[in-house]
């Protein structure tokens, strides 16, 4: 079994792309990464069209792979919803194993990306875990501004420590991914995130959302891997970003690079190259920059 779980993560890599993306062409590069093996694939949302408008075919991408039995026990599907409405269509549609929820500690950026202030987005998060447990989804917060804030809001590791004991109370999430939503994290940030909240909340599985220049993938994989952390999001090519930031988007980790950081670990094991060269090739094709 692998040390580390790796989560592809299309959606994020899409959903800010310049150019329209055709559900065929979503479909095609769905179907190669599930052939690739990994442990999870963020595929879609269901929010708002008209706030990520390459997102609106989430339903019809997601009935069409299951139609063709391409969803595998060996990789769990996930989508994001941000409210109620979200977790309803993400129960009526075959194959969704988990539910991620986009969660922050500052005020400015839950404002900038759910239209809601926290407090009216804790009541939205009660309502999708209700909904998690009534179909046996697994939830997973990401819990945005994870490692500081660029905004300006009040951030220190005692507030993330507090935040993280009222999500682990009220909530009792299976996974909280910390997330650097705009970049601006330093490995020592991220190791300090780790270290106080991993050892304190062993029944909480925590990951690693992160967005990096190149220069600063490995040491901040590493930062996290040292302190902790077994699992992490990234993208092909690092292609990715939150529209919603209204910041110079920093791209996602690139799969790539995790995956020959955590091979070179013996952490994680690419089990069939033919699919991941296969998967590669059309992220070439779809993110020509």
């Amino acid at each position: 079994m692998n040390a580390v779980q790796l989560i592809e993560c299309p959606r994020d890599a899409i959903q800010g792309w310049p150019q329209v993306v055709t559900t065929n062409d979503k479909i095609a590069y769905y179907k190669a990464l599930l052939d690739v093996g990994f442990d999870a694939i963020d595929i879609g949302s269901f929010v708002s069209h008209k706030a990520v408008p390459q997102m609106a075919d989430t339903r019809e991408v997601i009935n069409r792979l299951h139609d063709e039995g391409l969803f595998t026990a060996g990789t769990r599907i996930l989508t994001i919803v941000a409210n109620e409405r979200g977790a309803i269509d993400a129960t009526q549609v075959p194959g969704v194993t988990d539910m991620g929820f986009p969660l922050s500690l500052s005020e400015t950026f839950q404002e900038r990306n759910t239209g809601a202030n926290i407090e009216e987005a804790w009541r939205r998060l009660d309502r999708v875990k209700h909904h998690c447990t009534g179909h046996d989804k697994k939830l997973v917060v990401y819990l945005s501004m994870g490692f500081g804030n660029p905004y300006g809001d009040a951030w220190s590791p005692q507030v993330l420590g507090e935040f993280v004991d009222s999500l682990a109370e009220r909530i009792e999430p299976d996974v909280i991914a910390l997330s650097d939503t705009v970049g601006t994290a330093t490995p020592e940030m991220i190791a300090s995130a780790f270290q106080s909240t991993i050892p304190q909340f062993k029944h909480i599985t925590f990951g690693a959302h992160l967005h990096a220049h190149p220069e600063e993938v490995k040491s901040k994989l590493q930062a996290a891997y040292d302190s902790g952390c077994r699992r992490f999001d990234g993208a092909l090519r690092g292609i990715g970003g939150c529209p919603m930031a209204q910041n110079e988007l920093v791209g996602n980790i690139p799969t790539e690079h995790m995956v020959a950081h955590f091979t070179e670990l013996n952490a994680w094991n690419l089990k069939n190259q033919r699919a991941w060269e296969h998967a590669m090739s059309i992220a070439v094709d779809l993110f020509q920059t």
